[in-house]
């Protein structure tokens, strides 16, 4: 079993005090950027825990970060707006250069840069990664890969430093495998932005920061080449599996807000003479989400304990995303129905946090996928 790091969910939560409802609801409102809430999890030291100490990191295992995110949203904030960080990382961790480690990960840690924006999903792929079309070709004469394409739902990419890009370095039909040809680089996007790079905001039903990016002929040193060339499909692989388990973290802590905001509220709502918490019309849904909620936070706590200890777990990932999304969806629909109308008032920040967590059913891979995964991969169909 994972540590359950009490201490830094207490801390977490103190640091969350500071920033109430009025606060997302400004954001939500002005569609703006959390980033006092970013910069004070930065200086805290949050979003760098996954840093090894000699870089500036806590050096922690992924379950420090998963206890970070699910509080962050059991406090009734969004991590949405810098979790790309954690699991975005492990790609440099694992798989980058020890002179990429010693440049980048200090600054991150430090905060200097933001390690933000992670580049695969592309108009005409989505979650089919290998039919990617963003072509990466070396200009011998430079030293350069000029890369050309188009990527989409890329969240955080204008407040972001770095991205993680993947890319086709071989033609998909020279490639050896399937699963061959695709690379992975770190762009300086404050390099790139007006010099090959543009990026477009997506207007969404919530405040994800989301966009599009469009790259022509844009520049990126081959010093900045993750691992070998061709071998980053494999590289991403493991840096997806890490991704599913924050976000289920996180869809757990959602789950619990709107199971104790449902609670809170059905005993102190009076009507007909006694609080409405008493009717099983009323406890029955909570009660059930309560179930659904402990069932997806002690999957997550298995697949977090089998990633640390290095085993493959693609099945432990996909099903922890796809239960705790369901948790958190079916936990916001009994808050939403025990408050009534008042469930759909956005000072009670129940219908902004209901949008923030219904993005779970469907990214970053959608229910039917996780479930096709395990049908084909798990039960052999």
């Amino acid at each position: 079993m994972t540590t359950d790091y009490s201490d830094i969910r207490e801390s977490v939560a103190k640091l969350c005090q500071q920033f109430p409802g009025e606060y997302w609801r400004t954001k939500d409102r002005d569609r703006a950027y959390p980033a006092e809430f970013v910069d004070a999890l930065t200086q805290s030291g949050f979003l760098s825990v996954l840093i090894p100490e000699e870089y500036g990191g806590a050096g922690l295992p992924i379950s420090a970060a998963a206890a970070i995110l699910e509080e962050i949203q059991a406090q009734g904030c969004n991590g949405g707006a810098c979790h790309a960080q954690m699991y975005v990382m492990g790609t440099v961790l694992r798989h980058g250069s020890d002179a990429q480690k010693a440049h980048y990960l200090p600054r991150v840690a430090s905060g200097e840069l933001r390690l933000q924006a992670f580049g695969v999903t592309e108009p005409t792929s989505g979650t089919d990664t290998l039919s990617l079309k963003t072509t990466a070709k070396l200009d011998p004469a430079t030293g350069d890969y000029i890369i050309n394409g188009q990527k989409l739902w890329t969240s955080r990419a204008e407040h972001s430093d770095l991205m993680i890009l993947l890319a086709r370095t071989t033609p998909r039909e020279e490639a050896a495998k399937r699963t061959d040809g695709l690379s992975v680089f770190i762009v300086d996007m404050k390099a790139a932005l007006g010099n090959g790079l543009t990026i477009r905001p997506i207007e969404t039903m919530m405040n994800h920061a989301t966009t599009e990016v469009f790259f022509d002929n844009m520049r990126v040193p081959a010093a900045n080449l993750i691992g070998e060339e061709g071998q980053g499909f494999r590289y991403i692989l493991s840096g997806m599996n890490a991704e599913r388990l924050l976000i289920a973290a996180e869809c757990v802590g959602d789950a619990k807000w709107f199971i104790q905001k449902a609670s809170a509220y059905a005993k102190e709502r009076v009507l007909f003479g006694r609080p409405i918490g008493q009717n099983q019309g009323v406890q029955f849904p909570i009660a059930r989400a309560y179930a659904q909620m402990r069932a997806a936070e002690l999957m997550v706590q298995d697949g977090l304990a089998r990633y640390e200890a290095g085993e493959n777990v693609g099945e432990q990932a996909n099903m922890s995303k796809m239960l705790a999304a369901e948790a958190s969806w079916a936990a916001g629909e009994a808050c939403i129905q025990t408050h009534g109308g008042f469930g759909f008032a956005a000072e009670y920040d129940i219908e902004r946090k209901f949008r923030e967590t219904r993005l779970y059913q469907v990214a970053p891979i959608s229910t039917n996928m996780i479930l096709s995964f395990v049908a084909e991969h798990v039960l052999g169909l």
